[in-house]
């Protein structure tokens, strides 16, 4: 009986039903029968499905000031995209075979637009956003609202803890649970994308394609994260509520530290470039005929193949890794045959040494793409926008080109796993010196009056009694700068303001304050860093060490693929992505936010709870972010400097049993069927 290959050869075409046409020869040829146009098709679509699981990461500080969340629940949120998709990527080599790939792809991606679309829905239920106490409507009311008033006139301002009720807080649940559900679904989503459209890529391209196609596919597909911070840096220009704008407009710029951007609008036009990608997928068969190109060279290939085959006696036959034998068994067979695998896998000393330094590397990763926007926002008073854009434009292109790097130069000076783990161990050094001068780039927090104080630096106990008059609520949020001493309080009513100058959209300034010197006026906003011109040396370090980092993709994935048997290489990828998932992508972004809510100095409080972090500890912040990740990057560089070690080893006990005759003698006559085997792992 003729197999796929010969049957794909001879011009059979499968149709989507399973049957074979025997007249496809006559029929015309249909855009939906090319692996061309699949290749295509799947680079568009894992194009807009890492831009809408990658668009949350540009807006988490925006998110989190709109809903009143810390850093580890937002870390939490971004995890939580790797959930389902973690639960569900194990049964993939079970059903791969079984089901009609490219329609599964298309249902998984109409479920990820769907998520996207539903990540939208807690703007559209929630109220209008309030970036002040008053309501947002009455544009004077605001002005008014934050000055310093005499307790005589105006009654003592309720706490917003008196404005709560069940309702709310149920309603603000509510919100928050519906985000968690959405990325549980954008994760399973997820899930048939990547691993079917390959398995479908190398199932019917030419042998002398395939590299080629899933290149092209790589190389598009890592756009993606480049696309959704460029997406947000567009998108948190535009006010949160531009859909449903007050009557007299809002005074705020996007510099302003109570700014909202319009997070919602990046998910929506996502979701929509996701759904259209996924159009296409229904239309292809399950098979498709195999590419006809360079057919004489396929040929010769087979034939060359299958006389290798036919000489060890049947030997490759009996030694079937999982991927092989899994169309063969039953769901409850699976379950039981998969633990036994994994556990034979997990015993290879080179391939867990691996997979531990990748995994501390991706909680590096994990760390930065998570929250490198809002410490650039934090520690260089930078709007979030202008920092997704230098992410998108400097970070992102850094690590497409350190992949590209490590694999140009895996193909060109043909490494052997030696060499592969000397180059993972120069990048995985080199990426820790360009960490170490993130140490010292940064400045300090600027005073906040009744917050933070800095020797030498005048504050509240020049005038202890210059806030008494004033009824100041404690919950209030409308900071103001005073120029010349670059101290920063709270509200205008805390700096004992009393008048505002000419309200101007542009510019607004506070006047008669009673708490600060000279002139007595203050303009609004936060003060400007005393360092905000060092955040393109901050983004170029950053940007290099990304390269660095990249570089190191290729040549430690070839040490997996060399360092395990051939039957269970395939598995042994899988393993790894999966081990990726729980250990790094999952943990990582809470580690990191919990970190960073551990420097916060003044916390919003919302219904009794701890809302939002307004204000940190800039010094603080910069030394426990940068020294988590130089803390996975050491674990990593000691992991590369452990394999070399092994692998060093093992080279000089091979070269000693190369040196003994007897031995070698030995093993030629009594394992002759093995060389084969071993030269071609």
């Amino acid at each position: 009986m003729p197999d796929k290959d010969t049957m794909a050869m001879t011009g059979t075409e499968d149709t989507p039903g399973g049957r074979a046409s025997p007249d496809s020869q006559d029929l015309p040829p249909s855009v939906f029968h090319s692996i061309k146009f699949f290749v295509l098709c799947h680079s568009l679509l894992q194009l807009t499905q890492l831009m809408i699981s990658g668009y949350l990461k540009s807006s988490i500080s925006t998110v989190e000031k709109r809903f009143g969340l810390s850093s580890q629940t937002s870390g939490l949120l971004a995890a939580f995209n790797e959930v389902g998709n973690t639960a569900l990527i194990v049964f993939v080599s079970y059903f791969g075979i079984r089901v009609h790939r490219p329609r599964l792809i298309g249902c998984g991606a109409i479920l990820v637009a769907l998520a996207g679309l539903l990540m939208t829905l807690p703007h559209f239920i929630s109220e209008p956003y309030r970036y002040d106490g008053t309501s947002s409507g009455n544009m004077s009311q605001d002005f008014e609202a934050s000055l310093c008033l005499p307790t005589t006139l105006v009654p003592a301002p309720a706490s917003s803890s008196s404005n709560c009720s069940s309702h709310m807080e149920a309603k603000h649940l509510a919100v928050v649970g519906i985000m968690f559900m959405a990325q549980t679904l954008l994760g399973v989503g997820g899930v048939p994308i990547q691993p079917f459209g390959i398995s479908y890529i190398d199932d019917f391209a030419h042998s002398n394609n395939s590299p080629l196609y899933l290149g092209i596919l790589f190389a598009v597909t890592l756009m993606g994260p480049g696309l959704a911070f460029g997406l947000g840096g567009i998108m948190l220009r535009l006010y949160v509520d531009i859909d449903r704008m007050p009557e007299g407009g809002i005074s705020l710029t996007s510099k302003d530290p109570r700014w909202v951007g319009a997070w919602w609008l990046g998910f929506l036009i996502s979701a929509g470039a996701v759904a259209l990608a996924a159009i296409p997928y229904f239309f292809f068969p399950r098979e498709m005929p195999k590419e006809k190109q360079e057919l004489h060279f396929r040929r010769r290939v087979l034939t060359v193949v299958s006389k290798d085959e036919d000489a060890p006696l049947g030997e490759p036959a009996k030694k079937q890794g999982l991927a092989q034998i899994a169309p063969d068994l039953t769901m409850i067979q699976f379950i039981k045959v998969f633990p036994r695998v994994l556990l034979r896998t997990l015993h290879h000393p080179i391939f867990l040494l691996v997979v531990l330094s990748q995994v501390c590397m991706s909680c590096a990763v994990a760390g930065m793409a998570t929250f490198l926007s809002k410490f650039l926002e934090r520690q260089f008073s930078i709007t979030a926008s202008y920092a997704n854009m230098l992410i998108g434009c400097l970070s992102i292109p850094g690590a497409i080109m350190g992949i590209v790097l490590g694999g140009i130069l895996v193909k060109c000076l043909h490494l052997s796993p030696v060499r592969c783990s000397v180059l993972c161990l120069l990048g995985a050094l080199f990426c820790l010196l360009f960490n170490l001068p993130l140490f010292f780039m940064g400045c300090p927090t600027h005073q906040i009056a009744g917050i933070t104080h800095q020797p030498g630096q005048p504050g509240l106990e020049l005038f202890p009694s210059c806030m008494e008059p004033c009824s100041c609520p404690s919950d209030d949020f409308n900071p103001v700068c005073d120029s010349s001493t670059r101290v920063e309080y709270l509200t205008p009513c805390h700096a004992g303001c009393t008048n505002q100058a000419a309200p101007d959209k542009s510019h607004v300034s506070y006047t008669n304050c009673s708490c600060v010197t000279g002139s007595g006026s203050v303009r609004a906003g936060s003060c400007d860093s005393a360092c905000s011109h060092l955040v393109l040396p901050f983004m170029v370090l950053i940007s290099l060490g990304g390269v660095m980092a990249s570089v190191i993709h290729t040549p430690s994935f070839m040490l997996i693929l060399r360092g395990v048997k051939k039957e269970d290489k395939a598995l042994a990828v899988g393993i790894q992505f999966m081990l990726l998932r729980v250990l790094a992508w999952m943990p990582s972004p809470v580690i990191h936010g919990s970190a960073i809510d551990t420097t916060c100095v003044h916390w919003a409080q919302s219904c009794g709870r701890r809302a939002v972090c307004r204000y940190y500890d800039n010094d603080l912040l910069r030394k426990r972010f940068i020294g988590l990740q130089f803390f996975f990057k050491v674990g990593s560089l000691a992991c590369f400097a452990l394999i070399l070690a092994i692998l060093r080893q093992q080279d000089k006990e091979e070269g000693t049993k190369v040196t003994c005759p007897g031995l070698q003698q030995q093993l030629l006559v009594s394992q002759p069927e093995k060389k084969p085997e071993e030269s071609r792992v």
